[in-house]
């Protein structure tokens, strides 16, 4: 599937507080699209933090 489909499937599925951060921080018209590679830095940034993200690497390297 082509990014630019994936970036706006996934955002038309947006809802709530997803979608109102969506409604912020979305290209306006004249500027240049989001890739999908940034779609998912940008949600990264927003909903899990870098703490949380070496919390989760740490727990799933300590599993046996």
């Amino acid at each position: 599937m082509p990014a630019r489909l994936k970036v706006a499937l996934t955002t038309y599925l947006f809802e709530g507080e997803v979608e109102y951060w969506w409604g912020i921080v979305k290209p306006r018209e004249g500027e240049d699209p989001i890739t999908w590679d940034r779609l998912k830095e940008m949600m990264d940034t927003q909903y899990y933090p870098r703490d949380v993200t070496t919390m989760n690497e740490r727990e799933f390297l300590s599993l046996k």
